[in-house]
């Protein structure tokens, strides 16, 4: 039979105490770990219902890294001690409406907006913007204001037109193309150019635009002179009006001294400092003469008288039609017709009656003298035949052959014919 000593029995208890404390640290363990599996899963599903799927990578990438580094573009705090409360306050982040009591400043109306309303923004300014224009709208617009301007001669007219427009730097081109329309026109046209010219000069041009137009003017007369033979020479006559009427400088024609090459571009302005040079201090208001009705009627009477007795020397009706046109008196062709017949009467020549009838008869076909115009002149014979009559002895017989005459050649109606008067008589 064993015997059991002391020592024996306290070695038993404790071993027996020591496998008891074994399984007391391996519950505690377990349950540990039980704990944190258990919290592991509480944030996976909470995470779960903010980002579906991202969470539980979160969660896995968590566990496996052993840090708190989350996914980029996750909101909530990565050191792992967060609230679960939105970044700053809510008032961050695209689409959302800023903190609760954040206050914005009134912000102006962008007019670029497509939902921007000027009825609901108070008064609006509104202003006309005319764009500039170019080079072939340009010609298209002057153009037809120049020859309305041929028409009516109104410089208040042109410079109201041209005010509506946006010319901008093509000022100086309003010169050039009046005068290159005008080389093409009539003295009158001419004259009327060179009046435009100083009511707009200081107002509308600058001298300077004049100045360029007037350079460019001689540049390009080697090709106007293609056109106009006479363009050198009418040039010249420009400058120097231009020059009196103080819209060029008097030291421009010295800018051109040993410069010119060109024979056209020389003679010019030879041109133009031999008539400033002969009018020294005066205006050159006749330089194209005076035209048209501004003309006084004892100088048109004056011109008509001459341009018969030229006619009568040269024969050439051709000349003398030319003369007539160049007056530019349509009104006054009746004033021809009277001149024509008094010498008619008053010649002594058979001849001259023949050629008289021949220049009306002319004048009549070509249509430069209207059958009012024809019909004027000659009653204004028959009306003068008494005081005629005083001066020209067999005034009455002679005006009846010379009328029987023009109504044979198809110049005169037969009406005309018989209101010719016979002495002792009256017009019917």
């Amino acid at each position: 039979m064993a015997t059991v000593t002391p020592s024996s029995a306290a070695d038993d208890c404790a071993l027996g105490s020591a496998a008891d404390a074994g399984d007391l640290a391996t519950r505690e363990e377990e349950l540990h770990k039980a704990r944190l599996s258990a919290k592991a899963k509480r944030k996976l599903r909470k995470s779960s219902s903010r980002d579906s799927g991202s969470g539980r990578e979160s969660f896995s990438e968590g566990m496996d890294g052993g840090g708190t580094k989350g996914k980029i573009g996750d909101k909530k705090s990565r050191s792992g001690k967060g609230r679960g409360l939105p970044k700053k306050g809510g008032a961050g982040g695209k689409g959302v409406w800023g903190a609760a009591v954040q206050v914005y400043d009134v912000e102006q109306p962008d007019i670029h907006d497509p939902n921007y309303d000027d009825d609901k923004q108070g008064e609006t300014v509104y202003q006309t913007v005319v764009p500039e224009l170019d080079d072939s709208e340009f010609e298209k617009a002057v153009t037809p204001i120049i020859q309305e301007y041929f028409q009516h001669g109104d410089t208040k007219e042109v410079a109201t037109l041209l005010r509506q427009m946006n010319l901008g730097s093509k000022k100086s081109k309003i010169p050039f193309l009046s005068v290159t329309m005008s080389l093409e026109g009539k003295a009158s046209h001419r004259e009327l150019v060179s009046r435009l010219l100083s009511d707009l000069t200081g107002k509308q041009l600058l001298a300077q635009d004049v100045a360029g137009a007037f350079d460019q003017l001689l540049r390009d007369l080697p090709d106007l002179i293609l056109d106009t033979p006479e363009a050198p020479q009418m040039v010249g006559q420009f400058v120097a009006r231009a020059v009196a009427d103080h819209v060029l400088s008097s030291d421009f024609l010295g800018g051109y001294k040993g410069k010119v090459d060109c024979e056209q571009t020389r003679l010019a302005l030879d041109k133009a400092a031999v008539l400033l040079s002969m009018n020294r201090g005066m205006r050159l208001d006749n330089v194209w003469g005076v035209g048209g009705g501004l003309r006084p009627v004892k100088q048109l009477v004056k011109e008509m008288n001459l341009l018969l007795r030229e006619y009568l020397l040269s024969m050439d009706t051709a000349e003398a039609e030319i003369c007539l046109q160049n007056l530019e008196v349509p009104h006054f062709h009746h004033e021809l017709v009277y001149e024509a017949v008094m010498m008619a009467l008053e010649s002594t020549s058979g001849n001259t009656s023949n050629l008289i009838v021949k220049l009306l008869k002319s004048f009549w076909e070509s249509g430069f003298v209207t059958l009012d115009q024809m019909n004027r002149g000659f009653k204004r014979v028959y009306d003068a035949m008494p005081e005629i009559s005083l001066d020209v002895p067999n005034s009455y017989s002679t005006l009846k052959g010379f009328v029987d005459l023009c109504h044979q050649q198809g110049v005169i109606t037969k009406a005309l014919q018989d209101q010719c008067p016979s002495r002792g008589g009256s017009v019917d």
